[in-house]
């Protein structure tokens, strides 16, 4: 099980003279329990204020956060410090420090996708179908908030932020649960969404933590079907699917990301170097960077030279079969473990496959759904690629970059989902809504 997700290892409650102190239950103290119920119940309440919210409300606390996070970069860094300090005392891995770090641009970057979800069209309220039946009564199905959004999240500080404005927006309230490795950071943050909050006239309790309550909060969590109408986790495919089988409430799943590059035989060389090394190098730590290329044998030896020695400038470390260490020999050998692996790092697993058959079959066995992406020139294989790879983005002749909320127009993303049921890709307002039905009538009774 994930570190986040773990069950208490507090030792248990210790006795001063003849004063017991509280009980643990379920991890939690009576007290803390107490308190995290209380927690739960006005997320609850501050989601029914939030779901009435008039837009132009919902606007001005986004303006708000994103003023609040320019003001204060000063002590949101200083708060990351500690952070990654910490994190690098406890052997956090470069992948992770560096999705954990809030720099000066990163913070800007985050107030500016605030503003741009501002800027989104609110989805509350919006009618999806409708129509009218033949005796006049008149059904629309039209978009509403979920209600109360938990999230449990690794590392990611930015997720604070991001979460916080799409489900403000989308008329739900939030329980964030950020780890212990972002617990300052996010201590920081949700204090100036919550001052945005109450600012512009909403409850304080609509963007909440539960860091407060450890790893044994995150158990909660997931136990609190009722208070919680939907858990979103983000992170590592061990807390992913922690979540996944222990949580009670209904889960939307995130997938980690081993991404898939294969280059066709009829591959332009400069297109495959370019899009491979952006797809590893521009931001290795994500769950959209690429983690294996298949190459077609008829274009190996004239696409690995170039696209590995390009990789290879910027520190990347190839893991190859064979038949790329016989045009390679710098690359390490490969591993089974190695086609199943997210690097999150400047690691890259490169094999040589038969044909486009071959590509697609190494993809269903070893890919989580996420991205996918074909280079090549030949409009059969790419059509056969789109239509026959069965992940939550699918591309040619682009890096799997894109695969991004921000760059697909959302602002920002609750995550990428990877599962077919409600959502999948990446999740923007819409996604965080379910949908009733208003039937509209002047006296019909059924025959």
């Amino acid at each position: 099980m994930s570190e986040t997700l773990s069950a208490s290892t507090r030792p248990a409650a210790r006795v001063e003279g003849s004063v017991p102190v509280a009980p643990v239950v379920r991890g939690l103290s009576v007290d803390e329990a107490s308190a995290f119920t209380d927690l739960l119940v006005a997320s609850r309440t501050a989601s029914l204020t939030l779901a009435a919210a008039p837009t132009q409300v919902k606007n001005s606390a986004l303006r708000g956060i994103a003023q609040a996070l320019r003001d204060n970069v000063t002590e949101i860094v200083a708060a990351n410090t500690l952070d990654l300090d910490a994190g690098r005392a406890a052997g956090l891995s470069a992948g992770l420090l560096d999705r954990l770090t809030l720099d000066e641009a990163r913070i800007r970057s985050l107030a500016d996708a605030v503003e741009d979800i501002e800027q989104l069209t609110d989805p509350v309220g919006q009618v999806v179908r409708g129509s009218s039946l033949p005796n006049g009564v008149k059904i629309s199905q039209v978009r509403v908030p979920f209600g109360v959004v938990g999230v449990i999240y690794e590392a990611r500080p930015n997720v604070t932020v991001d979460i916080a404005a799409l489900a403000l927006k989308s008329g739900n309230a939030s329980v964030l649960r950020g780890g212990t490795a972002a617990e300052n950071s996010n201590r920081v943050l949700v204090g100036l969404i919550q001052g945005a909050l109450v600012a512009a006239g909403l409850p304080a309790e609509s963007v909440q933590t539960i860091d407060p309550f450890g790893r044994a909060g995150a158990t909660q969590l997931m136990q609190a079907r009722g208070h919680v109408d939907v858990l979103i986790p983000r992170g590592s495919a061990g807390l992913i699917q922690a979540v996944v089988t222990e949580s009670k409430v209904p889960v939307i799943e995130t997938g980690a990301g081993v991404v898939h590059i294969f280059l066709d035989d009829s591959a332009n060389a400069s297109w495959a170097s370019d899009i491979v090394h952006n797809a590893k190098v521009q931001r290795p730590s994500v769950c959209n960077a690429v983690e294996t290329v298949l190459v077609h044998e008829a274009a190996a030896v004239r696409l690995l030279p170039g696209v590995l020695a390009k990789l290879a400038e910027s520190g990347v470390t190839i893991h190859g079969d064979a038949a790329v260490r016989e045009i390679y020999p710098a690359a390490v050998p490969a591993t089974e473990e190695d086609w199943a692996t997210e690097y999150m790092s400047l690691d890259l697993a490169v094999r040589v496959v038969t044909d486009l058959d071959d590509a697609i079959a190494h993809i269903r066995h070893y890919s989580t759904g996420h991205t996918e992406a074909i280079i090549t020139n030949d409009i059969v294989n790419a059509e056969r690629f789109l239509n026959e790879v069965d992940s939550a983005a699918v591309m040619v002749n682009a890096s799997t970059r894109f695969t991004d909320g921000g760059e697909f127009g959302f602002g920002a993303e609750v995550g990428i989902s990877t599962q077919k049921l409600h959502a999948r890709g990446p999740m923007g307002l819409p996604e965080l809504t379910s949908t009733k039905w208003i039937v509209r009538g002047t006296g019909q009774v059924r025959a």
